[in-house]
């Protein structure tokens, strides 16, 4: 049993330094020529406009939930008035950021473990570097910078559908103009309860394609290991997505004192 265990802790802190050596070779490199700015601006298209249908309608759904709840919170204290600068804030400064990186880590994660998982099973990277390219370079530095890119883009898309999700909900419940909904719902919002939030989703895109470049580049096993990094991939980058948020919520706690996250 002690010898399982060892085995097991021995495995973990391996696999923990090799992804934090990928991913501080990977910030280095994201610095240094060549840049390959095509190639970004093609992954920056995929991952970002394949990824505003399902961010667009998860956020819109998220805000109707939101108002019912929020809703039904205030009116037991008569604020109902309260409504839209609270759905608003609270989707901004934590609800926003958190699910789009997670959904981002469910679909463009598993899509990037998948790709480069397969391109080393099938020697397509041997075959890259063979050829004088840089693969590490080429295949996981220009994701990571995608990534990066894209997540606070499609946050801020989150956060408007949300908003307008629950303008719809409460539009139906109490007939809310939107003019009076919006103007409610800004009153109480600043910069830094947007900004702050919003740039920390640069820190999730960045562990979402990190760690699913380096399962693709360790990818074993044929197919079977391809179907593994995919889901490792997802479910790593989760995790790590819910360990950071609750570093930064602290790091914007310390700049930002008066803005809880």
């Amino acid at each position: 049993m002690l010898h399982k265990i060892g085995a097991a802790a021995i495995g973990f802190f391996a696999f923990a330094g090799s992804l934090a050596a990928f991913g501080f070779r990977a910030l280095v490199g994201a610095f240094r020529p060549p840049y390959e700015p095509g190639e970004i601006a093609r992954h920056v298209w995929q991952f970002g406009y394949r990824s505003m249908a399902l961010i667009l309608t998860s956020g819109f759904a998220i805000g109707v939930v939101l108002s019912m709840h929020t809703r039904a919170t205030l009116a037991r204290f008569g604020a109902e008035a309260m409504i839209p600068a609270g759905l608003a804030l609270a989707l901004v400064r934590e609800t926003g950021p958190l699910t789009a990186g997670l959904l981002v880590s469910g679909r463009v994660g598993a899509g990037i473990g998948a790709e480069i998982g397969a391109m080393r099973v099938t020697e397509q990277i041997d075959a890259l570097e063979a050829t004088a390219v840089d693969a590490f370079k080429y295949l996981a530095v220009t994701r990571v910078i995608a990534c990066v890119i894209a997540m606070p883009l499609l946050t801020a898309l989150m956060d408007f559908a949300g908003i307008v999700g629950g303008y719809v909900a409460e539009a139906v419940v109490s007939g809310m103009s939107w003019r009076l909904y919006f103007e409610r719902s800004f009153t109480y919002l600043d910069y830094s309860d947007f900004l702050p939030a919003t740039l920390k989703t640069m820190v999730f895109g960045y562990l979402i394609a990190v760690v699913a470049s380096y399962l693709g580049f360790t990818t074993s096993r044929g197919t079977e290991g391809v179907g593994e990094a995919s889901t490792r991939s997802v479910v790593t980058a989760s995790i790590l997505i819910i360990l950071s948020d609750v570093i930064l919520v602290k790091i914007i706690f310390f700049f930002y004192p008066q803005v809880p996250g």
